[in-house]
Parts: C-alpha cells; sequence; structure tokens
C-alpha cells in the first residue's frame, strides 16, 4: 500500500508538475492479478483496483497503515465493475456483478475476494474506502436499480448522466457516498460551472479514453488555479479546498467518490464562472 501526504494550501502553490503529480495523481491502478492501493491522508481514503485475471484475488488489510486483522474492520468500501462479468464474494455471500453494477461493503465484513467469470476477459473492479463508525449491511446495487440524472447541454459541451449509486436515497453508509458519470459523444466538460465542497474530500478516477486523449483536470484554489494531465484509469485525489472539474480530448466517463462531513450529493460550494483564474 502506497501512502500519500497532501499539502496545504501554501505548499501547494510551490509545488512543480511532478510534485503535484506525486502527491495527486495515482497512475497504478488495474493490474492484472494485483490489488495496489493508495491509502492518503485526506479523510483517509483508500483507492484501489483489482482485476483478477485467472485468479481470486482477496482485499486485506496492511498492518502498518490501519493496524487491523482485516480490511474492513474499522472501514466500509464502495466498489464498481467497470470491466466483464465478475463475482465479489463477502464473508461466503456472492454477487454477480455486471458491468457498471456497484457494491457497498459495510463495516464488519472480513473477507473480501473478488473474481472473473472469464479470465481472458476480466472484471475490472475499482474501489474507495473511507473510514466507518457504525455498520450498515452490504448491498448489490446493479446498473438499473441506481439514480439516473441528466444534466448538462451540448451548448456547454457537458451533457451528461450521472448515475447515483452509493446515496443516502438509496442505502445508509457511514460517510461513503460513490457514483459513476458518462458524458455524451462530443461533450468534453465535466462539473462546470466548478465547486468545492468544504465538508468532504474527493476521488475522480476516469476511463473510457484511447492511447492517446487525455483530461485537463483543474485543482487547487479556484482563484490561483493548476492542472494535472489524466489518461485512462488514472485516479486523483482532491482536497476539501481544491476545486476539481476537468475538460477532455473527447468525451469519457469518471467515477466520483467522497467521504467526510456531509454525504448529500447537491452539498457543493459553487464558484462564478467569471471567478475562476
Amino acid at each position: 500500500m502506497e501512502v500519500r501526504y497532501s499539502p496545504d494550501k501554501n505548499g501547494f502553490k510551490k509545488m512543480t508538475t511532478d510534485e503535484l503529480r506525486q502527491s495527486f495523481l495515482i497512475e497504478s491502478l488495474f493490474v492484472k492479478n494485483e490489488v495496489p492501493m493508495v491509502y492518503s491522508d485526506i479523510d483517509r481514503s483508500i483507492t484501489g483496483s483489482a482485476v483478477p485475471a485467472g485468479k481470486e484475488l482477496t482485499l486485506t488489510a496492511s498492518k502498518k497503515e490501519m493496524a487491523a486483522e482485516f480490511f474492513c474492520e474499522r472501514r466500509e468500501v464502495g466498489v464498481l465493475n467497470i470491466g466483464n462479468k465478475g463475482k465479489i464474494i463477502l464473508d461466503g455471500a456472492e454477487y454477480t456483478m455486471n458491468f457498471r453494477d456497484a457494491l457497498y461493503i459495510g463495516r464488519g465484513t472480513k473477507e473480501v475476494k473478488f473474481l472473473s467469470d472469464d479470465p481472458n476477459k476480466p472484471a475490472e473492479f475499482y474501489f474507495v474506502s473511507y473510514p466507518a463508525h457504525k455498520e450498515y449491511p452490504s448491498k448489490h446495487i446493479k446498473y438499473e436499480d441506481a439514480i439516473h440524472r441528466n444534466l448538462g447541454s451540448m451548448e456547454s459541451s457537458n451533457k451528461r448522466t450521472i448515475h447515483q449509486y452509493i446515496l443516502p436515497e438509496i442505502l445508509p453508509t457511514c460517510q461513503l457516498a460513490m457514483g459513476l458519470t458518462e458524458l455524451e459523444e462530443g461533450c468534453v466538460w465535466n462539473t462546470m460551472p466548478a465547486h468545492t465542497h468544504q465538508r468532504r474530500s474527493e476521488v475522480y478516477m476516469y476511463f473510457n479514453l484511447s492511447e492517446d486523449d487525455f483530461v485537463v483536470h483543474l485543482i487547487g484554489d479556484p482563484k490561483e488555479t493548476r492542472h494535472l494531465i489524466i489518461r485512462d484509469r488514472q485516479a486523483v485525489l482532491s482536497t476539501s479546498w481544491s476545486l476539481h472539474s476537468g475538460c477532455g480530448t473527447k468525451s469519457y466517463s469518471f467515477i466520483w467518490a467522497m467521504g467526510g462531513e456531509n454525504q448529500a450529493f447537491d452539498d457543493m460550494d459553487h464558484i462564478p464562472m467569471k471567478e475562476l483564474r
């Protein structure tokens, strides 16, 4: 497990491109038959992936960073499958995970295993975890059971559908909220007008990009922005004081996950477009 530490606002302003990438960008996800994870001091999130290609993968705790006997001893996890059909087994209970299905894993779950139906066409599980103070039941949320919200327009190049999987309207969690946003063909902007939310942090993971495509992801103080070039299947960490918005070279999808003080999806501090610098 890799550990990341975030700078404060003043330290952030002095960082080079490489330093920004080392602090906020997660490039090492979706490695076959491995479970790479990044532990961040931003709300103590853990971001990772599991691509079981011919072997069963187990989500285990890192004793040094977590001081836990098993991963969900004091944590909850949200998982989304962006690959082929697979399964997740929680303490012996099996959940079939199709493309764009989600699974909430509650605190206290002792065993988490990831499998693919076809090793040559593996499932690609992406997960984000936050600390949990209470046990809530694990729940499988199929794509068709998510809340689907249509936002934006072609004129503003941000027509998109937000698929909300893990929210209070669907199931109770301690602090985790999670979903998937898909942009329409020809649309490239996400989350405009941009926003911050002082009450929680967020992780974006971009995908559905070709090898030559990328997203210019804006971060930092809204009046003194910086950017990161993000490629397919890479994730970015956002502090509570940083805006998070991006523009791609083509349409794309991204998974968002939040943890912190408030779970209400629309709890955002919007930034007027004219104030961005």
